[in-house]
Parts: structure tokens; sequence; C-alpha cells
């Protein structure tokens, strides 16, 4: 009997642990986009303003020669791209220091995917990038680390139903064990 209740425990312990660090995993660390395409961006009428904050980390160098361009967007398409938002005769991407960008795009959903591409010699290095838009939540997404060159690199939260579908799995494995521990008592 006391075995028992300590098998369901531990397997309870081993299906949670597998469920948060896959989605965990996944979710915290910018990787390349696999299929991003910004000539698919919408040309719409209805046009909104976003607040994008860009910041550079203290580790990158102190100035930056790369050019460095944005894409963003929401779960159901509707993309925003700024390209060459730098600028070396206005030290924009300087070494510990944000820089703020006004983006007029078709208008979103929440935001939920941020992509940056750099292109250049210095390996610029952002901290963070900060998305305000009107009528949604500012969302933010950390980066801390190098940019790789001539590719889309960021975060793409829109797909978290894979996150969930490893959760629905967890716990319905989860049920089975509580079930087959409750017939064995």
């Amino acid at each position: 009997m006391a075995s028992t209740r300590l098998f369901v425990l531990y397997c309870f312990f081993f299906v949670f642990s597998i469920i948060f660090s896959v989605s965990e995993s996944k979710a915290l660390q910018p990787h390349a986009a696999e299929s991003f395409n910004v000539s698919l961006i919408q040309k719409l009428r209805s046009s909104c303003s976003y607040t994008v904050i860009i910041s550079t980390s203290c580790s990158s160098s102190r100035y930056t020669r790369d050019q460095i361009s944005v894409a963003f967007g929401d779960a159901y398409g509707n993309q925003i791209y700024a390209p060459r938002l730098d600028d070396p005769s206005t030290k924009t991407f300087e070494q510990c220091s944000s820089d703020t960008f006004e983006i007029n795009g078709p208008c979103t959903y929440q935001i939920c995917y941020v992509y940056l591409y750099r292109s250049g010699p210095d390996g610029w290095i952002p901290e963070s990038v900060k998305i305000n838009a009107h009528g949604s939540k500012a969302v933010t997404f950390p980066y801390n680390t190098l940019v790789p060159e001539s590719i889309w690199y960021g975060f793409n939260y829109c797909n978290s139903a894979s996150g969930s579908s490893v959760l629905s799995i967890g716990l319905v494995l989860l049920g089975f064990v509580v079930a087959g521990s409750t017939l064995l008592l």
C-alpha cells in the first residue's frame, strides 16, 4: 500500500517535470525563424502605431555598424516590418542604451512574436525588445544573446498550442497513473 502511494507520487513528479521542462525550454530562448518571410506582410488600409523599444546589452560592442531590422506580429498573420532601424549618425544601438522607434503598420491583435535581423561585422547583442501597441498589452522579449548574422532570430509565443498539447498529454498520462493506482488499492 505504501509502495503504491510512493509509486503514484513518483509518477506524478516525473510527468510534471517532463511537461514543464519541455514547455519552458522552448518558450524562453530566442531561436532562428524556421519559415519566416517578410514578403508576406500585408498592405492594409488600416494603420496602427507601435512603439518599439530595443535595448542593447552592455555585453555588446560600444557601437555597431550592423544593419538591424525588426518584424513582429500576432497569431492571425498580421505582420509589421521595419527595415534598417540602424543609423550610426544618430548613435542607435550603442552599448547599454535603449532606442525607441515609432513604427506604423497594419493593426494587430496581441503581439506574440518578434524577430530581429542583423547583417554586419560587429556582432550586435540586444538585451530586449519591448513592443507597445494601442489596445493591447505591452510585451517584452528578452534576448541577451548575439543575433546570428543574416537570419531572422527571435521569439514566437503565438504557437503556444504545442506547449499546451504537451501539458494535455502529460495530464492524460497522469490520469492513467492515478486511475491505475486506485485499482491497485
